[in-house]
């Protein structure tokens, strides 16, 4: 077995297969337990199996929507609310029920809950929490008749629930830190890297320039050129350096979203920016990536289109998606074969973080680079 097959669909296999055999127990047990008499409660009955199948298919929807874990464990707690009340009218109305056991939902709601306390937002994470634990308790409490004496295996698995939700979110945030320091490190040697040996070989070329126009005199033009050039390569890649280091000395990353996306922008580009993305809560990867899809479409432009008079930059969100365009005019054939390694890095960095991008040639002689990234982060 693949370590891909136990890292992402083990967990999923197991729950499938636990909702699975919790399922077929609730029903042969509602079968057993008989069907009952009485309008009220013969329809309450015919709830039973399909309630317990909905909320293990809502349970399992979390991993396909993460970013919908609230909307599913409120409708799951509603569904387990339903059912007590149903529970509770019949009885109230002279015509009880047979004992339900409910494991399903009850593993549902654990589910849900411990996915919450992982994944969500302080706020939404405590609206699933509380509403899983009115479910839980009420179904302890008025479904099975022995008093309150449920309530409290059923209170133990709420709180592993909380629990095991606190320990993945301390430990994905550990996680987290330790890839940030991994990769601070990288970006601070790669800054050395870049100002020892660039920058001493480009300053070469600049003193050589200089000498030549002295030497040369007939020459100093071609030679001015050179050393102009050599003098913008040098800046550029103190510029670059900038953006790699993170302590501040020659340059500061993008402190957000709306930051990454206005430093990467030209002077002399068209830039539009949906209302709100200043307040937009991203990942610092999400961010840069935005920064070097931005500053890699745009010098792709310039390098391919130089006749290009206009460079719209437009930033949006789509739905849960964060879409990036990038769209020049100036291109008299779309190139062909090998694009370099530009396109290729920004499409590993948007595809490392769940996004994808496209590029290709568009109407009026354009190109457009599009790349979307998914604003919730899948665990």
């Amino acid at each position: 077995m693949s370590h891909g097959w136990t890292g992402r669909r083990g967990p999923l296999v197991a729950e499938c297969v636990a909702l699975g055999l919790l399922l077929a127990v609730d029903i042969a047990w509602a079968v057993h337990a008989g069907v009952p008499t009485g309008l009220v409660s013969t329809t309450a009955f015919d709830l039973v199996p399909g309630q317990s199948t909905a909320v293990a298919v809502l349970a399992l929807l979390r991993r396909r929507f993460p970013n919908r874990v609230l909307l599913l464990g409120c409708v799951v707690a509603a569904l387990s609310l339903v059912g007590t009340g149903a529970l509770v009218i019949s009885a109230a109305l002279g015509q009880p029920l047979p004992v339900q056991l409910g494991l399903t939902e009850l593993l549902a709601l654990a589910l849900l809950v411990g996915s919450a306390s992982r994944r969500l937002a302080p706020v939404p994470a405590g609206t699933v929490v509380v509403a899983g634990a009115v479910a839980m308790i009420a179904q302890a409490l008025f479904r099975y008749g022995l008093g309150g004496l449920p309530a409290v295996p059923a209170a133990v698995v709420w709180g592993g629930a909380v629990a095991i939700g606190l320990l993945l979110r301390d430990a994905d945030s550990r996680r987290r830190s330790a890839l940030t320091e991994v990769r601070t490190g990288e970006r601070l040697l790669l800054a050395r890297e870049l100002h020892d040996l660039v920058a001493h070989h480009i300053t070469g070329v600049v003193v050589l320039a200089q000498a030549g126009r002295r030497v040369a005199p007939e020459r100093a033009e071609v030679f001015g050129e050179i050393e102009q050039a050599g003098a913008d390569a040098l800046a550029a890649m103190r510029r670059l350096v900038g953006m790699l280091r993170t302590d501040g000395e020659l340059g500061a990353a993008p402190s957000g979203l709306l930051d990454a996306v206005k430093q990467a922008v030209p002077p002399d580009a068209t830039l539009t920016v949906q209302d709100g993305l200043d307040v937009l809560a991203v990942t610092p990867e999400a961010a840069t990536t935005v920064h070097r899809v931005i500053m890699e479409s745009v010098t792709n432009a310039r390098r391919h289109a130089p006749q290009a008079r206009e460079i719209d930059v437009d930033v949006r969100v789509d739905g849960d998606w964060l879409v990036v365009e990038v769209v020049n005019d100036g291109v008299r054939s779309a190139p062909a074969g090998d694009r370099g390694y530009g396109l290729v890095g920004m499409a590993e960095r948007v595809d490392a973080l769940g996004g994808s991008v496209l590029a290709g040639a568009a109407p009026g002689q354009r190109w457009r680079v599009s790349a979307r990234l998914p604003l919730g982060r899948t665990v």
